[in-house]
């Protein structure tokens, strides 16, 4: 109870730090992040000057970011293999339209499977280790595929593939936000999504030029390196101290930030927030709906949600079927996109912590709705047999802004937002169910989404144009800026629009 008690005191004295701090220091986060009330505002503001390791980007950040974010490459090449291999995997095993909708969509639901133990699996096994069990069911996926005889081998080999690619997609944005200082962690998680983006690219370009064996075979070579490559980062230090590992934790806190650097610091904010952590209480799931973290939950389930339903993983896994379906060369549509989806996608790593999450995200959400809506009356205008000459045209500016638009915004930021907003005594379960929303609305869209473009491809694109814009609407009323905050920042910032 004592205890209890001086950590009660302890967070409201860093909580009136907060409030009252003056603009002229040149760290805002000073009185939050030392992890101590005792130092004077001198002290505190000399040792930030002279040590502040959070604001440092070491060669260390850049190799683990690196590292962790080429799963997300491997997970690219996962998602862009559908569209480059459906005319060859359709001819050489006779496959319906229904049983390669299911081969398609079967990765979202290998990865629903995946999203709902990526909690626990990363709370276990740690950052690093959880991706190194991502890539077993990767590689396995691969190889499944690659010596697939029929439809069954096919979509279980895609299924394994799934699964990892479910698992990696809530680690990485994890460990990367656990890592990175402040500053740059919007554009660090956002390499996430560019990564992701240049393994779609990478097998938009080669899908028109080998076969769909030979291409299975290309995804698993990225797999088998980033195996290796993830023996030379360090572990998160935030999972590090909170398994009680104190000194591997200021390890690796050391290695992140460098030989030269005075981690005390940050080691004490990590400590003293996992501490208030074990005051809120545990990650079970019957935790999570409380009225405290219904804003924060609301918002990543409701992210992830319209994500989805904006019609983004059916355009991206299926984008031939599109091209094909309104008279535009697939082989061109489809390496137009893969040579201007990855610089639009790094546009969007540079300018997350510049614009901020929230700009970016409407900006993207209106980009898409309008080429949605482009790709409606395109196929509108081609069932009524009008103006002929313009679908093709039409439909080729529609995917290719689709695709790019996402690309830039809603792709990544969703996952960034949830990396930060929950707190670590929740992040576990809260991470779970958002993902899992993800993986399962994405499943959904994925299967129907051959079936609703042969039904009625106008009113589908036109659904999804409706949802783009009540994404807008819910951005600009819900979600909050992020940008430049501190996590713990973050949390007081949430914790107000709950009292």
């Amino acid at each position: 109870m004592e205890r209890q008690k001086s950590m009660e005191k302890g967070l409201l004295k860093k909580s009136l730090s907060i409030r009252e701090r003056e603009p002229k220091f040149p760290n805002e986060d000073v009185f939050l992040e030392t992890g101590s009330s005792r130092k004077s505002t001198r002290e505190v503001t000399k040792n930030t000057q002279d040590n502040d390791g959070e604001c440092r980007v070491t060669a260390s950040v850049f190799l683990s970011t690196f590292v962790a974010v080429s799963g997300s490459f491997c997970s690219g090449c996962g998602a862009g293999f559908s569209s480059g291999a459906q005319s060859g995997i359709t001819k050489d095993l006779s496959l319906s339209v229904a049983e390669y909708s299911m081969f398609g969509s079967i990765l979202t639901f290998g990865g629903l499977i995946g999203a709902i133990f990526s909690g626990k699996v990363a709370d276990v096994l740690g950052r690093k280790r959880m991706m190194l069990f991502c890539e077993a069911f990767c590689v396995t996926g691969w190889l499944v595929i690659a010596l697939a005889k029929d439809a069954l081998w096919l979509d279980c080999g895609r299924l394994l593939l799934g699964i990892g690619v479910g698992l990696f997609s809530y680690v990485i944005p994890v460990y990367i936000a656990e890592i990175a200082p402040k500053h740059v962690r919007g554009s660090f998680v956002f390499a996430n999504q560019l990564m992701q983006n240049c393994g779609i690219a990478l097998f938009f370009i080669i899908g028109n030029l080998v076969p769909w064996r030979l291409l299975a075979i290309v995804g698993f070579v990225p797999c088998v390196l980033h195996v290796f490559c993830l023996f030379f980062i360090p572990e998160s230090p935030r999972w590090l101290a909170k398994k009680g590992r104190d000194e591997d934790c200021r390890s690796a806190l050391q290695r992140l930030r460098g030989p030269d650097v005075d981690i005390s610091c940050e080691a004490n904010t990590i400590r003293d927030t996992l501490e208030m952590s074990e005051i809120d209480g545990g990650s079970r799931m019957a935790e999570l709906f409380q009225r405290r973290y219904a804003y924060p939950l609301l918002i990543g389930v409701g992210l992830m949600f319209l994500q989805q339903l904006s019609g983004s993983s059916g355009v991206t896994y299926y984008a031939s079927s599109l091209f094909q379906k309104g008279g535009f060369p697939s082989s061109i549509g489809t390496s137009v996109i893969a040579t201007i989806m990855v610089p639009k996608a790094m546009l969007g790593t540079i300018i997350v912590d510049k614009l901020g999450r929230r700009t970016l995200l409407m900006t993207s959400c209106a980009a898409m709705g309008l080429s949605a809506l482009l790709l409606s009356v395109s196929y509108g205008l081609q069932s009524f047999g009008i103006l002929p000459y313009l679908t093709p045209i039409f439909t080729c500016i529609g995917v290719l802004g689709h695709i790019v638009t996402f690309a830039m915004g809603m792709g990544g930021l969703p996952w960034i937002i949830m990396a930060e907003i929950f707190p670590m005594n929740v992040k576990v379960s809260a991470g779970t169910l958002v993902t899992v929303t993800n993986w399962f609305f994405g499943w959904i869209v994925t299967y129907t989404f051959n079936f609703m473009l042969e039904w009625n491809a106008s009113g589908m694109f036109f659904i999804f144009s409706m949802v783009s814009a009540f994404s807008i609407v819910f951005v600009y009323f819900l979600v909050p800026e992020t940008k430049g905050r501190s996590l713990e920042e973050i949390q007081a910032l949430l914790s107000k629009h709950v009292q």
